[in-house]
């Protein structure tokens, strides 16, 4: 698998600052100085390696008995889970969720549906650190039974070091500009008011994976 490519971490910031600016009263030598409220605003965007990536994968079994459907997905779920512990490495999430049991229709011959088998599905989701072996994961869970990949994602999950440069540079930014204002008023930034500031993160790209393709993988395995 390719190495993901880069989240950009985005942090704004509204600053509320007091500008003292000096007049000079009408009439006489003397200045008093007024202070006023600008809000200014910065912006930033970080540009940092994800850290974990999620992998969705799904196992689906049929049958013509619902709880012979439910028992082999079971059991395969199971395998997946511990394929996946082996493969992935330390510091990786697992848990099930999206368990569906479904009846499969037959509707020929312009008569009533009659049940002719279950669908059951049930999802492993799995959160890693390690991006060099997700191949390695997904190839462990195929063999294991997993026969669909719903979703590939590369995440951020240790925001706080991209977080504090993007807000730092958001800070500066914003204080730039309220000092370009208080010159151009004849004073200068006295103090700061309030601060508002919010952050989101955003990927370049999300690799995914042709839940097709990795069944006909599986077939050629086994």
């Amino acid at each position: 698998m390719k190495n993901p490519r880069s989240i950009f971490l985005r942090t704004s910031l509204m600053l509320s600052m007091s500008v003292c600016v000096l007049l000079a009263l009408s009439g006489c030598a003397k200045k008093s100085s007024h202070a006023t409220k600008v809000t200014v605003a910065g912006e930033a965007l970080t540009r940092v390696e994800p850290d974990s990536a999620v992998l969705v994968l799904s196992v689906v079994t049929q049958s013509p008995q619902a709880l012979t459907a439910q028992q082999e997905n079971a059991r395969k779920s199971d395998g997946v889970a511990s394929a996946v512990k082996t493969t992935a490495g330390s510091n990786v999430e697992i848990k099930t969720s999206d368990y569906t049991l479904q009846p499969q229709y037959d509707y020929r011959d312009n008569r009533l549906p009659k049940i002719v088998g279950y669908d059951a599905r049930n999802s492993v989701i799995v959160t890693m650190s390690d991006l060099q072996n997700v191949g390695a994961v997904i190839d462990g869970a195929s063999r294991a039974g997993a026969n669909s990949i719903d979703g590939i994602s590369f995440v951020l999950r240790q925001t706080s070091p991209a977080r504090g440069q993007a807000l730092a540079e958001a800070t500066q930014q914003a204080m730039n500009k309220a000092r370009s204002i208080a010159q151009a008023l004849g004073g200068h930034v006295s103090r700061v008011v309030e601060e508002n500031e919010g952050s989101t993160v955003s990927a370049e790209s999300q690799i995914s994976y042709d839940s097709t393709m990795m069944m006909r993988k599986e077939r050629a395995v086994h």
